[in-house]
Protein backbone atom coordinates (compact mmCIF):
# COMPACT_ATOMS: atom_id res chain seq x y z
CA UNK A 1 0.00 0.00 0.00
CA UNK A 2 1.28 3.83 -0.97
CA UNK A 3 1.11 6.53 1.18
CA UNK A 4 2.26 9.44 -0.61
CA UNK A 5 1.51 11.70 2.62
CA UNK A 6 4.50 9.88 4.37
CA UNK A 7 6.53 9.62 0.99
CA UNK A 8 6.16 13.54 0.54
CA UNK A 9 6.96 14.42 3.72
CA UNK A 10 10.46 11.99 4.26
CA UNK A 11 11.38 12.68 0.75
CA UNK A 12 11.17 16.23 0.61
CA UNK A 13 14.56 17.94 -0.95
CA UNK A 14 14.98 19.89 2.61
CA UNK A 15 13.69 17.32 4.86
CA UNK A 16 16.48 14.48 3.13
CA UNK A 17 19.19 17.08 3.42
CA UNK A 18 18.35 17.88 6.65
CA UNK A 19 18.54 14.10 7.61
CA UNK A 20 21.65 13.50 5.31
CA UNK A 21 23.58 16.43 7.59
CA UNK A 22 22.47 14.69 10.68
CA UNK A 23 24.29 11.52 9.65
CA UNK A 24 27.17 13.77 8.90
CA UNK A 25 29.49 12.24 6.03
CA UNK A 26 28.13 8.98 4.57
CA UNK A 27 29.34 5.66 6.32
CA UNK A 28 30.91 2.48 4.99
CA UNK A 29 28.34 0.32 3.90
CA UNK A 30 26.77 -2.04 6.74
CA UNK A 31 27.12 -5.81 6.17
CA UNK A 32 26.05 -8.84 8.12
CA UNK A 33 28.77 -10.19 10.38
CA UNK A 34 29.93 -12.60 7.81
CA UNK A 35 29.68 -10.32 5.23
CA UNK A 36 25.88 -9.67 2.89
CA UNK A 37 23.74 -11.87 3.99
CA UNK A 38 21.65 -14.76 1.69
CA UNK A 39 17.88 -14.11 1.76
CA UNK A 40 16.51 -10.89 3.09
CA UNK A 41 18.08 -9.10 6.66
CA UNK A 42 16.72 -6.47 8.44
CA UNK A 43 18.99 -4.57 10.78
CA UNK A 44 18.79 -1.44 12.73
CA UNK A 45 21.51 0.57 10.85
CA UNK A 46 20.48 3.93 12.77
CA UNK A 47 18.94 5.04 16.13
CA UNK A 48 18.71 8.85 14.57
CA UNK A 49 16.50 10.89 16.89
CA UNK A 50 14.38 10.90 20.04
CA UNK A 51 11.04 12.48 21.53
CA UNK A 52 9.52 13.03 24.59
CA UNK A 53 5.57 13.13 25.49
CA UNK A 54 6.00 13.86 29.29
CA UNK A 55 5.52 11.76 32.41
CA UNK A 56 2.36 10.02 34.17
CA UNK A 57 2.04 9.10 37.54
CA UNK A 58 6.19 9.26 37.76
CA UNK A 59 6.41 6.92 34.57
CA UNK A 60 7.82 9.23 31.45
CA UNK A 61 7.08 8.39 27.70
CA UNK A 62 9.54 8.68 24.82
CA UNK A 63 9.87 7.23 21.45
CA UNK A 64 13.43 6.61 19.54
CA UNK A 65 13.79 6.73 15.59
CA UNK A 66 15.00 3.87 13.34
CA UNK A 67 16.68 3.47 10.27
CA UNK A 68 16.38 0.30 8.63
CA UNK A 69 19.18 -1.59 6.19
CA UNK A 70 18.40 -4.60 4.42
CA UNK A 71 21.93 -5.73 4.23
CA UNK A 72 20.54 -9.16 2.17
CA UNK A 73 20.28 -10.32 -1.09
CA UNK A 74 16.65 -10.41 -1.29
CA UNK A 75 13.96 -7.71 -0.88
CA UNK A 76 12.58 -7.76 2.25
CA UNK A 77 8.46 -7.95 2.07
CA UNK A 78 7.10 -4.33 3.61
CA UNK A 79 3.18 -5.10 2.95
CA UNK A 80 0.90 -3.39 5.62
CA UNK A 81 -1.85 -4.40 3.17
CA UNK A 82 -2.77 -7.30 0.76
CA UNK A 83 -0.48 -7.62 -2.54
CA UNK A 84 -1.70 -10.05 -4.54
CA UNK A 85 1.30 -12.09 -5.87
CA UNK A 86 3.49 -10.56 -3.38
CA UNK A 87 2.58 -10.78 0.31
CA UNK A 88 -0.22 -10.70 3.26
CA UNK A 89 -0.98 -7.61 5.64
CA UNK A 90 1.21 -9.11 8.48
CA UNK A 91 4.25 -9.27 6.34
CA UNK A 92 5.96 -6.06 7.49
CA UNK A 93 8.42 -5.60 10.54
CA UNK A 94 7.70 -4.66 14.00
CA UNK A 95 10.20 -2.62 15.69
CA UNK A 96 10.95 -2.40 19.53
CA UNK A 97 12.63 0.43 21.32
CA UNK A 98 14.03 -0.41 25.02
CA UNK A 99 16.15 1.42 27.07
CA UNK A 100 19.03 1.03 29.36
CA UNK A 101 21.07 2.04 32.30
CA UNK A 102 24.75 1.23 32.93
CA UNK A 103 25.36 2.55 36.72
CA UNK A 104 27.89 1.26 39.38
CA UNK A 105 28.96 -1.77 36.87
CA UNK A 106 25.34 -2.66 36.66
CA UNK A 107 23.38 -2.88 33.25
CA UNK A 108 19.76 -2.80 33.90
CA UNK A 109 16.60 -2.79 31.17
CA UNK A 110 14.78 0.57 32.46
CA UNK A 111 11.80 0.54 29.79
CA UNK A 112 10.52 -0.89 27.32
CA UNK A 113 7.71 0.32 24.33
CA UNK A 114 4.76 -1.74 22.11
CA UNK A 115 5.57 -2.38 18.55
CA UNK A 116 5.51 -0.16 15.94
CA UNK A 117 4.38 -1.68 12.64
CA UNK A 118 6.27 -0.71 9.57
CA UNK A 119 4.55 0.55 6.93
CA UNK A 120 5.78 1.71 3.45
CA UNK A 121 9.30 1.02 3.04
CA UNK A 122 11.20 3.81 0.93
CA UNK A 123 15.15 3.37 -0.89
CA UNK A 124 17.10 5.36 0.89
CA UNK A 125 21.21 5.28 1.04
CA UNK A 126 22.50 4.56 4.77
CA UNK A 127 23.45 1.14 4.13
CA UNK A 128 25.67 1.56 1.09
CA UNK A 129 24.11 0.99 -2.64
CA UNK A 130 20.64 1.07 -2.95
CA UNK A 131 18.80 -1.27 -5.18
CA UNK A 132 15.46 -0.13 -5.51
CA UNK A 133 12.75 -2.91 -6.03
CA UNK A 134 9.50 -2.82 -8.41
CA UNK A 135 7.28 -2.94 -5.46
CA UNK A 136 8.22 0.47 -4.35
CA UNK A 137 6.72 1.20 -0.54
CA UNK A 138 5.57 -2.63 -0.31
CA UNK A 139 9.26 -4.08 -0.15
CA UNK A 140 12.74 -2.65 1.19
CA UNK A 141 15.65 -2.90 -1.80
CA UNK A 142 18.66 -4.41 -1.71
CA UNK A 143 21.40 -2.37 -0.08
CA UNK A 144 18.68 -0.22 0.88
CA UNK A 145 17.32 1.84 4.06
CA UNK A 146 14.17 3.08 5.19
CA UNK A 147 14.17 5.84 8.09
CA UNK A 148 11.24 5.70 10.98
CA UNK A 149 11.46 9.06 12.96
CA UNK A 150 10.40 8.98 16.60
CA UNK A 151 7.40 10.63 15.80
CA UNK A 152 6.33 7.61 14.10
CA UNK A 153 7.54 5.25 16.04
CA UNK A 154 5.97 7.39 18.98
CA UNK A 155 2.46 7.40 17.40
CA UNK A 156 0.46 5.67 19.46
CA UNK A 157 -2.45 4.47 16.72
CA UNK A 158 0.41 2.26 15.53
CA UNK A 159 2.04 0.71 18.15
CA UNK A 160 0.84 -2.83 18.89
CA UNK A 161 1.04 -5.54 21.49
CA UNK A 162 4.47 -7.66 21.69
CA UNK A 163 2.08 -10.39 23.13
CA UNK A 164 0.66 -11.25 19.82
CA UNK A 165 4.62 -11.32 18.03
CA UNK A 166 6.22 -14.72 17.94
CA UNK A 167 9.41 -13.50 17.43
CA UNK A 168 11.61 -16.38 16.24
CA UNK A 169 8.99 -17.21 13.31
CA UNK A 170 8.09 -13.42 12.77
CA UNK A 171 4.55 -13.99 12.69
CA UNK A 172 1.38 -12.18 14.07
CA UNK A 173 -1.78 -10.76 13.35
CA UNK A 174 -2.61 -7.68 11.15
CA UNK A 175 -4.47 -5.45 11.95
CA UNK A 176 -3.54 -6.16 15.66
CA UNK A 177 -6.20 -5.91 18.46
CA UNK A 178 -5.53 -3.68 21.65
CA UNK A 179 -7.28 -1.72 24.11
CA UNK A 180 -7.03 2.21 23.79
CA UNK A 181 -3.88 4.14 24.43
CA UNK A 182 -3.49 5.62 27.86
CA UNK A 183 -2.92 9.35 27.01
CA UNK A 184 0.38 10.78 26.85
CA UNK A 185 2.47 7.23 28.25
CA UNK A 186 0.38 4.94 26.39
CA UNK A 187 2.44 2.02 23.86
CA UNK A 188 5.01 4.38 23.99
CA UNK A 189 8.68 3.57 25.73
CA UNK A 190 8.38 3.90 29.21
CA UNK A 191 10.59 4.64 31.89
CA UNK A 192 10.47 5.49 35.70
CA UNK A 193 11.35 9.17 35.89
CA UNK A 194 13.33 7.64 38.86
CA UNK A 195 15.98 6.44 36.51
CA UNK A 196 17.04 9.35 35.01
CA UNK A 197 17.16 11.91 37.52
CA UNK A 198 20.43 12.92 36.77
CA UNK A 199 21.46 13.95 40.83
CA UNK A 200 20.38 10.30 41.86
CA UNK A 201 22.26 8.64 38.90
CA UNK A 202 25.62 10.27 38.51
CA UNK A 203 28.06 8.49 36.49
CA UNK A 204 25.58 6.57 35.02
CA UNK A 205 25.51 5.56 31.16
CA UNK A 206 22.03 5.08 29.16
CA UNK A 207 21.44 3.47 26.12
CA UNK A 208 18.53 3.24 23.65
CA UNK A 209 17.94 0.22 21.56
CA UNK A 210 16.42 -0.76 18.52
CA UNK A 211 14.70 -4.60 17.11
CA UNK A 212 13.12 -4.96 14.09
CA UNK A 213 11.56 -8.70 13.83
CA UNK A 214 9.61 -9.97 10.37
CA UNK A 215 8.66 -12.91 8.79
CA UNK A 216 11.25 -13.39 5.62
CA UNK A 217 13.95 -11.95 8.05
CA UNK A 218 13.28 -14.66 10.34
CA UNK A 219 12.69 -17.96 7.49
CA UNK A 220 15.72 -17.03 6.38
CA UNK A 221 17.92 -17.34 9.31
CA UNK A 222 18.43 -13.88 9.75
CA UNK A 223 16.97 -13.42 12.79
CA UNK A 224 19.83 -12.58 15.37
CA UNK A 225 21.42 -9.72 14.13
CA UNK A 226 18.37 -7.11 14.06
CA UNK A 227 19.17 -5.17 16.76
CA UNK A 228 21.28 -2.09 17.60
CA UNK A 229 21.93 0.20 20.29
CA UNK A 230 23.59 3.81 20.79
CA UNK A 231 24.38 6.05 23.70
CA UNK A 232 21.32 8.54 25.09
CA UNK A 233 22.30 11.22 26.80
CA UNK A 234 19.49 12.75 29.38
CA UNK A 235 19.15 16.19 29.42
CA UNK A 236 16.96 18.93 31.29
CA UNK A 237 13.65 18.91 32.62
CA UNK A 238 10.95 19.77 29.78
CA UNK A 239 7.21 19.27 29.56
CA UNK A 240 7.54 17.12 32.96
CA UNK A 241 9.86 14.82 31.82
CA UNK A 242 13.83 14.99 31.39
CA UNK A 243 15.36 15.37 27.63
CA UNK A 244 17.18 12.53 26.41
CA UNK A 245 19.27 12.89 22.79
CA UNK A 246 21.22 10.66 20.69
CA UNK A 247 25.20 10.73 20.99
CA UNK A 248 28.30 9.30 19.22
CA UNK A 249 28.01 6.64 17.05
CA UNK A 250 25.94 3.50 16.46
CA UNK A 251 26.74 0.23 17.31
CA UNK A 252 25.05 -1.56 14.74
CA UNK A 253 23.66 -5.75 14.94
CA UNK A 254 24.47 -5.25 18.67
CA UNK A 255 22.33 -5.58 21.44
CA UNK A 256 22.12 -3.54 24.31
CA UNK A 257 23.38 -6.17 26.47
CA UNK A 258 26.64 -5.63 24.73
CA UNK A 259 27.30 -2.57 26.49
CA UNK A 260 27.50 -3.75 30.00
CA UNK A 261 31.17 -5.49 28.50
CA UNK A 262 32.05 -2.51 25.82
CA UNK A 263 30.97 0.80 28.10
CA UNK A 264 31.77 -1.23 31.20
CA UNK A 265 34.70 0.92 32.26
CA UNK A 266 33.63 4.12 31.39
CA UNK A 267 32.18 5.19 27.56
CA UNK A 268 34.52 3.18 25.23
CA UNK A 269 36.31 1.63 27.94
CA UNK A 270 35.71 -2.53 27.97
CA UNK A 271 34.99 -4.47 31.48
CA UNK A 272 36.84 -7.84 30.50
CA UNK A 273 35.70 -9.45 33.03
CA UNK A 274 32.09 -9.08 31.85
CA UNK A 275 31.37 -12.11 29.93
CA UNK A 276 29.01 -12.69 27.45
CA UNK A 277 27.75 -15.08 25.39
CA UNK A 278 24.68 -16.73 23.07
CA UNK A 279 22.35 -19.46 24.23
CA UNK A 280 20.34 -20.95 21.72
CA UNK A 281 17.35 -22.86 22.60
CA UNK A 282 16.81 -26.17 20.19
CA UNK A 283 13.85 -25.46 17.76
CA UNK A 284 13.56 -21.85 19.03
CA UNK A 285 15.26 -18.62 19.47
CA UNK A 286 17.73 -17.50 20.97
CA UNK A 287 18.69 -15.79 24.58
CA UNK A 288 21.89 -13.89 26.00
CA UNK A 289 24.04 -14.17 28.78
CA UNK A 290 25.98 -11.67 30.44
CA UNK A 291 27.71 -12.16 33.76
CA UNK A 292 30.28 -10.44 36.17
CA UNK A 293 31.78 -11.79 39.43
CA UNK A 294 33.77 -9.12 41.39
CA UNK A 295 34.95 -8.61 45.29
CA UNK A 296 33.13 -5.91 47.72
CA UNK A 297 36.44 -5.64 49.69
CA UNK A 298 35.05 -6.94 52.81
CA UNK A 299 35.41 -11.00 52.17
CA UNK A 300 32.49 -11.49 49.90
CA UNK A 301 31.74 -11.52 46.26
CA UNK A 302 28.94 -10.08 44.09
CA UNK A 303 27.97 -12.30 41.32
CA UNK A 304 25.22 -10.76 38.46
CA UNK A 305 24.18 -12.24 35.96
CA UNK A 306 21.88 -10.45 32.72
CA UNK A 307 19.40 -12.64 30.96
CA UNK A 308 18.54 -11.36 27.46
CA UNK A 309 15.78 -12.80 25.53
CA UNK A 310 16.39 -12.21 22.15
CA UNK A 311 13.55 -13.74 20.40
CA UNK A 312 12.77 -16.95 21.68
CA UNK A 313 9.02 -17.71 22.22
CA UNK A 314 9.10 -20.11 24.32
CA UNK A 315 10.58 -17.36 26.85
CA UNK A 316 12.35 -17.73 30.38
CA UNK A 317 10.42 -18.93 33.17
CA UNK A 318 13.49 -19.44 36.08
CA UNK A 319 17.16 -19.27 36.80
CA UNK A 320 18.75 -21.65 38.86
CA UNK A 321 22.31 -20.69 40.13
CA UNK A 322 24.45 -23.83 41.93
CA UNK A 323 25.80 -22.96 45.73
CA UNK A 324 27.52 -25.74 47.47
CA UNK A 325 26.80 -26.54 51.11
CA UNK A 326 28.76 -24.01 53.35
CA UNK A 327 28.69 -21.02 51.51
CA UNK A 328 26.76 -17.80 52.88
CA UNK A 329 24.52 -15.91 50.89
CA UNK A 330 23.23 -12.61 51.30
CA UNK A 331 21.22 -9.81 49.06
CA UNK A 332 19.59 -12.12 46.87
CA UNK A 333 17.95 -9.64 44.38
CA UNK A 334 16.73 -9.25 40.76
CA UNK A 335 15.79 -5.89 38.16
CA UNK A 336 12.37 -7.11 36.33
CA UNK A 337 10.80 -4.50 33.70
CA UNK A 338 7.36 -4.93 33.22
CA UNK A 339 5.37 -4.56 29.87
CA UNK A 340 2.37 -2.13 30.16
CA UNK A 341 -0.53 -0.19 28.15
CA UNK A 342 -2.90 -3.47 28.17
CA UNK A 343 -0.63 -5.65 27.82
CA UNK A 344 -2.23 -9.34 29.50
CA UNK A 345 1.05 -10.28 31.26
CA UNK A 346 1.50 -9.85 35.09
CA UNK A 347 3.84 -7.67 36.67
CA UNK A 348 4.54 -9.85 39.55
CA UNK A 349 8.32 -10.08 40.76
CA UNK A 350 9.93 -13.65 40.51
CA UNK A 351 10.12 -15.73 43.46
CA UNK A 352 13.33 -15.88 44.51
CA UNK A 353 14.47 -18.40 46.91
CA UNK A 354 17.11 -21.00 48.60
CA UNK A 355 16.28 -24.61 46.98
CA UNK A 356 18.04 -27.49 47.16
CA UNK A 357 21.57 -27.11 45.52
CA UNK A 358 21.11 -23.40 45.30
CA UNK A 359 19.28 -20.29 44.09
CA UNK A 360 16.35 -19.75 41.91
CA UNK A 361 14.39 -17.16 40.47
CA UNK A 362 11.06 -17.92 38.70
CA UNK A 363 7.50 -17.03 37.79
CA UNK A 364 4.63 -18.69 37.62
CA UNK A 365 4.79 -21.59 35.55
CA UNK A 366 2.89 -21.91 31.77
CA UNK A 367 0.62 -24.79 33.06
CA UNK A 368 -0.14 -21.52 36.25
CA UNK A 369 -0.85 -18.68 34.04
CA UNK A 370 0.02 -18.47 30.35
CA UNK A 371 0.11 -14.67 31.18
CA UNK A 372 2.98 -15.36 33.81
CA UNK A 373 5.29 -12.80 34.10
CA UNK A 374 8.02 -14.62 31.51
CA UNK A 375 11.32 -13.47 30.30
CA UNK A 376 9.98 -12.62 26.77
CA UNK A 377 11.66 -11.94 24.03
CA UNK A 378 13.04 -8.23 23.51
CA UNK A 379 13.15 -8.19 27.41
CA UNK A 380 16.15 -8.78 29.51
CA UNK A 381 16.06 -9.15 33.50
CA UNK A 382 18.98 -9.40 36.46
CA UNK A 383 19.26 -11.53 39.12
CA UNK A 384 22.09 -11.26 41.76
CA UNK A 385 23.22 -12.29 45.17
CA UNK A 386 26.34 -12.03 47.61
CA UNK A 387 28.44 -14.80 48.44
CA UNK A 388 31.49 -15.70 50.92
CA UNK A 389 33.26 -17.69 48.76
CA UNK A 390 35.21 -16.91 45.37
CA UNK A 391 34.05 -17.49 41.91
CA UNK A 392 34.75 -20.72 40.07
CA UNK A 393 33.32 -22.02 36.86
CA UNK A 394 30.16 -24.18 36.61
CA UNK A 395 26.47 -24.15 35.17
CA UNK A 396 23.41 -22.25 35.52
CA UNK A 397 20.52 -23.44 34.29
CA UNK A 398 17.86 -21.46 32.11
CA UNK A 399 14.20 -22.61 32.64
CA UNK A 400 11.56 -22.32 29.63
CA UNK A 401 8.28 -21.28 30.14
CA UNK A 402 6.28 -23.30 27.53
CA UNK A 403 6.33 -26.08 26.81
CA UNK A 404 8.16 -27.77 23.92
CA UNK A 405 10.88 -30.60 22.45
CA UNK A 406 14.00 -28.41 23.49
CA UNK A 407 15.67 -28.83 26.84
CA UNK A 408 16.42 -25.96 29.42
CA UNK A 409 19.36 -24.47 28.43
CA UNK A 410 22.49 -24.91 30.64
CA UNK A 411 24.54 -22.04 30.78
CA UNK A 412 28.42 -22.10 31.73
CA UNK A 413 28.79 -19.25 34.02
CA UNK A 414 31.08 -18.50 37.11
CA UNK A 415 28.91 -19.91 40.53
CA UNK A 416 30.56 -20.17 44.25
CA UNK A 417 33.27 -21.98 45.09
CA UNK A 418 32.66 -24.80 48.00
CA UNK A 419 34.12 -23.77 51.62
CA UNK A 420 37.34 -25.80 52.49
CA UNK A 421 37.00 -28.71 54.10
CA UNK A 422 36.35 -28.55 58.09
CA UNK A 423 38.96 -30.49 60.30
CA UNK A 424 36.95 -31.53 62.62
CA UNK A 425 39.37 -33.21 64.65
CA UNK A 426 41.74 -29.77 65.10
CA UNK A 427 39.90 -28.99 68.24
CA UNK A 428 42.05 -25.81 69.22
CA UNK A 429 42.18 -24.59 65.09
CA UNK A 430 46.12 -24.46 65.20
CA UNK A 431 46.07 -25.67 61.79
CA UNK A 432 47.70 -29.21 63.31
CA UNK A 433 46.20 -31.98 64.53
CA UNK A 434 48.91 -33.20 67.18
CA UNK A 435 48.84 -34.55 70.94
CA UNK A 436 46.83 -31.53 71.91
CA UNK A 437 44.07 -32.60 69.90
CA UNK A 438 44.08 -36.35 70.98
CA UNK A 439 44.14 -35.26 75.00
CA UNK A 440 41.35 -33.11 73.77
CA UNK A 441 39.67 -35.96 72.51
CA UNK A 442 40.22 -38.57 75.34
CA UNK A 443 38.97 -35.98 77.76
CA UNK A 444 35.62 -36.88 76.35
CA UNK A 445 36.40 -40.60 76.24
CA UNK A 446 32.59 -42.51 76.99
CA UNK A 447 29.17 -41.74 76.64
CA UNK A 448 28.90 -38.15 75.12
CA UNK A 449 25.67 -36.26 73.60
CA UNK A 450 26.54 -33.68 71.08
CA UNK A 451 29.83 -33.20 71.72
CA UNK A 452 32.74 -32.23 69.02
CA UNK A 453 34.86 -35.35 69.51
CA UNK A 454 32.19 -37.77 68.58
CA UNK A 455 32.64 -37.73 65.18
CA UNK A 456 30.14 -40.30 63.87
CA UNK A 457 27.35 -39.23 66.26
CA UNK A 458 26.70 -42.86 67.79
CA UNK A 459 26.65 -41.07 71.42
CA UNK A 460 30.06 -42.28 72.36
CA UNK A 461 33.79 -40.99 72.18
CA UNK A 462 35.92 -44.64 72.02
CA UNK A 463 38.23 -46.78 69.22
CA UNK A 464 35.97 -45.13 65.94
CA UNK A 465 36.04 -41.42 67.05
CA UNK A 466 40.54 -42.19 67.96
CA UNK A 467 41.18 -43.52 64.33
CA UNK A 468 38.90 -40.92 62.96
CA UNK A 469 41.06 -38.51 64.57
CA UNK A 470 44.52 -40.34 63.48
CA UNK A 471 43.30 -40.13 60.54
CA UNK A 472 43.60 -36.32 60.09
CA UNK A 473 47.23 -36.35 62.23
CA UNK A 474 49.67 -33.26 60.97
CA UNK A 475 49.06 -30.38 59.33
CA UNK A 476 44.71 -29.87 58.98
Amino acid sequence: MRHPVRIAAIVATVAAAAFVGSLGARPAPIQGEGGVSAGPDVIVGSLQDTMSYGTVSGISAYAIGTVSCNIGTQILLWCDSAVPGLCASNQHPVIAQNMYRLKNGRLEMIGMSWLKHGFCALAQGLCGTCQSDPWGCDALGIGCSDPYSASLNGSQGGLGPRSQVNAFTGAFPYPFTAPSAPQTTGRRLQVPIAALVPADNPGALYFAEGHYVTADDAAAGNGYNNGSYRRLLVGSMSGGAYGISVTGSNFPQKHAIQAWRDHGNGMGIVDPSVIIQNVDVSGDGRFIVAYKVNPNGDGTWHYEYAVFNMNSDRSGQSWFIPVPAGVTVTNMGQTIVNHHSGEPYSTAAWTMETVSGGLKWSSQTFAQSANANALRWSTMFNFRFDADQPPVAGSATLGLFKPGAGADPVVGVLVPEAPPPVCVADFNDDGTVDGNDLGALLGFWGACVDCAADFNDDGQVDGNDLGALLGFWGDC
